[in-house]
């Protein structure tokens, strides 16, 4: 007697099958990032951590801690708005931490500790800021070294100058506490700036015609210059934008420290990078808005103070700025490879 032939009960997928359900699936993906705006996630996210912060400390929705998270995130706001935009026209600028660092101790030096001519100490370190965007711009637009590549350089030539100006010593500052520290109307100025930066570079990007050619640029550089954008103008404009804002920010933090340090903002281009990309911009350029990226800070703000009130270590706030940083860059990659989206 023959043995029975086995019937397999499981269910048979052809090759073709297979396929179609995966096309499916990946139109169903497509639709999701199609009909949620980034910034919708992103608020969803940042409740989602202020709940979980607020539940663990009494002390987070504190008036003052809540003007503590902000004054926090002031520096890191006005450098990462302006980079917003670079990172849009598909560049990159690692330099602004060190911008910052060294446009301080000029201010430092100039104004001798504040002692002296503080207005000539302000206009050195904005005049430095803007040499720092020129030398960036320069490079990037007229020799043509990769922006990546450029301001990895010069984050450590102008950290490095920040040490020789000032023999690796931290200077006092005196004096010049208000653009840091000091308050009007129970706000301090520091966040007047950081939402007067915002609100400035939120209008460029949306309602002028140079804000339309940085998206231009960063979606098709090759298609933007035959349509008569003169892309090399725009991303130098964008450099020195970035500069005179890092020597902005460089004041605020002097006047924050109330004092010059030659390692000062040091790692803090790492969070700009994570604000801006989490806040939706692609690196692959052409994509991006201010609002995003003011959503990507808070949220980089409310985990460092949050942090800090439930007690845990500051070298913990380190490691999850690296997963964050990981995080977003893994997902603009999953909006790209799978969403269809630049």
């Amino acid at each position: 007697m023959e043995p029975e032939a086995h019937v397999s009960t499981q269910p048979y997928h052809s090759p073709v099958t297979l396929s179609a359900t995966l096309k499916k699936g990946k139109a169903r993906v497509r639709r999701f990032f199609a009909g949620v705006s980034t910034e919708g996630m992103l608020l969803v996210f940042l409740a989602i951590v202020v709940a979980f912060f607020a539940l663990k400390s009494e002390y987070f929705f504190a008036l003052n801690n809540l003007r503590n998270i902000l004054l926090a995130v002031s520096v890191l706001s006005v450098l990462a708005f302006p980079s917003t935009m670079l990172i849009i026209s598909g560049n990159f600028d690692l330099s602004v931490a060190s911008n910052a660092a060294f446009t301080g101790m000029l201010f430092a030096l100039v104004s001798e500790g504040g002692k002296g001519n503080i207005p000539l100490g302000v206009a050195a370190a904005i005049a430095g800021g803007l040499a720092v965007g020129f030398i960036n711009g320069f490079l990037v637009t007229v020799v043509r070294v990769n922006s990546l590549i450029t301001t990895l350089g010069t984050l450590a030539i102008f950290r490095g100058l920040a040490k020789i100006l000032s023999n690796g010593q931290t200077l006092r500052v005196q004096g010049f506490d208000w653009m840091g520290k000091a308050q009007l109307l129970g706000i301090p100025v520091a966040i007047y700036i950081m939402l007067g930066v915002a609100i400035i570079l939120a209008f460029v990007l949306r309602n002028t015609v140079y804000g339309r050619n940085i998206y231009a640029i960063g979606a098709n550089a090759a298609a933007a210059r035959l349509v008569g954008i003169r892309n090399h103008l725009t991303v130098f404009i964008t450099f020195l934008l970035t500069g005179f804002l890092g020597g902005v920010a460089g004041l605020m933090l002097t006047s924050q420290l109330t004092a010059a340090s030659p390692i000062a903002g040091l790692g803090l281009e790492l969070s700009v990078v994570s604000a801006v990309v989490l806040g939706g911009a692609s690196l692959y350029g052409g994509r991006g808005t201010i609002l995003g990226t003011i959503l990507g800070v808070a949220i980089l703000g409310t985990v460092n103070n949050g942090m800090i009130l439930i007690g845990l270590s500051s070298f913990w706030q380190e490691v999850a700025r690296g997963v964050i940083l990981i995080a977003a860059v893994a997902f603009d990659q999953l909006r790209v490879t799978v969403g269809g989206n630049r």
